[in-house]
């Protein structure tokens, strides 16, 4: 079965990456070579589907429906607290626990002090039909 690992972030966690806020692109170097590391490790065994990266928050635009017949969406930024989904990889394993192991490797990346703390990830099986609704 296919599920979806998410990994959070923020504008100010995009922009630290930047080298904005007190942080060096270097000291995130141990990051992508762990993400490196992991993404090769799933591709290895087979279990790496898809993984990607998103661009920063700031480079959003939220669609929220129609106004007088016309679509309406706003763009970014959102404001630096909030969280937003990332990245992402899609895994195909044996189970939910095998899934969540792999999300739970996610804790052991490397990150410069500050930004560590907060991080997780979701974990949610992709449905390869309506049928899988269940209802």
């Amino acid at each position: 079965m296919k599920y979806m690992i998410l990994s959070y972030g923020s504008q100010q966690e995009y922009d630290a990456m930047a080298g904005k806020g007190g942080f060096r692109p270097e000291d995130f170097a141990p990051m992508h070579e762990f993400m490196t590391k992991f993404n090769a490790e799933l591709e290895a065994s087979g279990e790496l589907v898809e993984t990607r990266g998103l661009n920063a928050p700031v480079h959003t635009r939220r669609v929220t429906g129609r106004k007088d017949g016309v679509p309406v969406w706003t763009d970014g930024p959102y404001a630096e607290t909030q969280e937003v989904l990332a990245g992402y990889w899609i895994v195909e394993c044996e189970s939910f626990d095998r899934a969540t192991e792999l999300a739970a490797r996610l804790a052991d990346c490397p990150a410069p002090a500050g930004l560590a703390e907060g991080a997780y990830a979701d974990v949610r099986p992709l449905m390869e039909s309506v049928d899988d609704i269940g209802f």
